[in-house]
């Protein structure tokens, strides 16, 4: 649900677009930032990103999705830079999740 008062929604498209892009990279770029750590401390993470890209009307299945967000394939990101979630990290996520928007799940 978008609030037209919001001037988020005023942002010219190709501003917001390029902006996404540089996100994504930067998220390509920082491996050490694993997805676990970004659900715990701010409600989201690459994955949550394809899903959105797929919810915004792209094509392209879930994997696909999944790719071009990591940049490679999942099953290839998840072996060379996901750890193993702690319990700690586990129920911060948990936490975390429970702070976001209803609206915006």
């Amino acid at each position: 649900m978008s609030d037209t008062r919001d001037p988020l929604e005023m942002l010219p498209d190709d501003v917001a677009a390029a902006a996404f892009r540089r996100l994504v990279r930067h998220l390509r770029y920082r491996h050490d930032a694993q997805n676990i750590e970004l659900m715990g401390l701010a409600g989201f993470c690459r994955n949550c990103l394809a899903d959105w890209i797929r919810d915004a009307g792209y094509d392209g299945d879930k994997a696909m999705a999944r790719e071009l967000i990591h940049g490679m394939p999942m099953d290839r990101w998840k072996t060379e830079y996901q750890s193993e979630a702690t319990p700690e990290q586990l129920e911060r996520m948990e936490a975390s999740l429970k702070k976001n928007r209803p609206d915006l799940r």
